[in-house]
């Protein structure tokens, strides 16, 4: 980029600072340094370098590679939202008053296996497994318990659901609706991202084409009724979870985002009317440099694909913007204390990297969910690094580092190839059914694994420096009470309701998932006919099917 242009790029951003400063001022000025001197809202380079303008330019402007806000964290921090769900309704909404009273900004709801997989909790099948790693959620009663006393109006919530994303998202705008709360009000996301479900994680019901079809529904739906919801969280975070590279976390992550632009465009929606509510979730893993890299070139990436691929004019439907949760899989059952470590450098990259909004995991999280005491210090971990690191007084503090731009460009040009390879394919979705990225991520999972126990790749406490421990006494542990009560209280419903609208309702779905009736409609109306969500689940399993695993070696 000549120097012509490239000083009207900083003036265009400077006007955008400007009008972003005016809903939103800076946190103060000036900032100043221990030592006294300013620091400055954004350093540039020293010397003239014509690529500057192109693959890195400016923030909150294409290609966003320096972070989706104009200011960033110099006018809000990113929101602290910690993953929470465990035992029953009660048990957790307890949790969330603590944990808001802490200074969290944002809910995420962790739902159990039942949830997830659309059975309640009464069903035999699921027997011992209620409550144990989310909060159990079967009816409009747990979701009006789990968010008692929130205003929906006031608070952010993210929802960690994928197969019943439908019915969870239902069940909240039902309760939105009990408190008055107008749906154009409502803010938060649903996971509702299928397609990582066949390649790493598992908890799909339906085929691939019956869960687009509900994916597009719920598009379809937000679009016009609850336009502040984000309705898909296009997730790395499994993907990495299951072992694959940083590169195939970016390429996995964005062709997934661009199976589901086609499919909403296939249903008659425009790029720019979904793209700006679309949102993704990524890892922050151990390797702090390549990790920041890694959202860089998530970013530059997606909004090149966006712009080239999808013809977007919308610069918010060019925009990556992404929520982080510190990796889970290098947590270790051993020497839980260093874990503090591991999350605190972990929460860092995301932070130095632009994540919108962070969970940093607890120390205790390999042996079971977390404590009070450790989910605060979880908590505590992103509040020194907001307020007393510095890392948030300039904006993008590593741009120009050597080394984190050499890894940003190899980074993107690995993503891009694979890429390439899914769409020869014939998309993301046929590269699931033929099992290349499941065949890709157990591969470097192997890999991976294969260092660890040659001691190639040295994990702190379990392959070196380890030592003789008593086992952690204090950890989380579900009663089985929870299961009995989750049952108790949903007899009691069953006994209250109306049982021919419970019918009617259940029915209507059954009829509409036959057809390309919009199913959200008939979803709202079950829940608030107090049908359950397995129920609601089964009525499209008889018309969907189940899902097959594709097996690869």
């Amino acid at each position: 980029m000549d120097q012509d242009k490239l000083a009207a790029a900083r003036a265009k951003w400077r006007d955008k600072v400007a009008k972003t400063s005016e809903r939103f001022p800076e946190r103060q000025s000036p900032f100043k340094s221990t030592s006294g001197y300013e620091i400055e809202r954004l350093y540039e380079p020293t010397a003239p370098d014509p690529d500057y303008g192109d693959k890195l330019g400016f923030p909150g402007t294409y290609p966003f590679t320096r972070g989706v806000q104009p200011t960033m964290y110099r006018s809000m921090f990113w929101t602290m939202r910690q993953y929470s769900g465990f035992g029953d309704a009660k048990a957790t909404n307890e949790r969330y008053h603590f944990l808001l009273g802490q200074g969290q900004t944002g809910l995420s709801v962790a739902f159990d296996l039942p949830t997830q997989m659309g059975y309640d909790s009464d069903n035999p099948f699921v027997h011992g497994e209620v409550g144990k790693v989310g909060v159990a959620i079967s009816s409009l009663d747990d979701m009006e318990t789990l968010l008692d006393g929130i205003p929906l109006d006031k608070v952010s919530t993210s929802m960690t659901i994928n197969s019943t994303a439908s019915i969870l998202l239902a069940f909240y705008i039902a309760v939105a609706k009990k408190q008055g709360v107008g749906l154009d009000k409502i803010r938060g996301t649903i996971q509702n991202d299928l397609l990582k479900e066949y390649m790493a994680r598992g908890t799909y019901i339906y085929p691939p084409a019956q869960s687009m079809r509900i994916i597009t529904d719920i598009f379809a739906f937000c679009k016009e009724n609850v336009p502040n919801w984000n309705t898909i969280s296009i997730s790395g975070y499994h993907i990495r979870e299951a072992g694959c590279t940083a590169a195939q976390e970016i390429a996995f992550t964005l062709a997934d985002g661009i199976a589901y632009v086609e499919a909403a465009k296939s249903v008659g929606l425009d790029v720019d009317e979904i793209g700006p509510r679309l949102s993704f979730f990524f890892n922050g893993h151990n390797d702090f440099l390549e990790e920041v890299a890694k959202f860089r070139a998530a970013r530059r990436l997606w909004a090149k694909i966006m712009k080239e691929r999808f013809g977007s004019t919308n610069p918010k439907s060019q925009m990556l913007r992404f929520h982080t949760q510190t990796a889970g899989s290098m947590l270790t059952a051993q020497q839980v204390d260093n874990n503090v470590v591991r999350v605190t450098i972990q929460a860092l990259a995301a932070v130095l990297g632009g994540t919108q909004s962070l969970h940093t995991n607890s120390r205790d999280e390999a042996l079971a969910l977390p404590t009070e005491t450790s989910a605060t210090i979880a908590l505590r971990t992103q509040q020194i690094i907001a307020y007393e690191s510095g890392a948030a007084n300039t904006i993008d503090p590593l741009a120009g580092s050597y080394a984190v731009e050499s890894m940003t460009d190899a980074l993107e040009a690995q993503a891009f190839d694979y890429i390439e390879k899914i769409d020869k394919m014939g998309g993301m979705v046929e590269a699931i059914m033929q099992g290349f990225p499941q065949r890709e991520i157990q591969n470097a999972a192997y890999k991976w694994q294969q260092e660890v126990d040659s001691s190639d790749r040295v994990i702190v406490g379990v392959n070196k420096f380890t030592k003789e421990e008593p086992p952690l006494a204090d950890i989380l542990r579900i009663d089985e009470s929870v299961e009995r009560s989750q049952k108790e209280r949903l007899a009691a419903l069953k006994a209250r309701r109306d049982d021919a609208k419970v019918k009617a309702s259940l029915a209507a779905i059954t009829n509409a998932a036959k057809g390309d009736e919009n199913l959200m409609p008939l979803i709202i109306e079950a829940v608030e006919n107090l049908c359950t969500l397995g129920e609601i689940a089964d009525s499209m399993r008889e018309v969907f099917g189940l899902f097959e695993e594709v097996i690869v070696v």
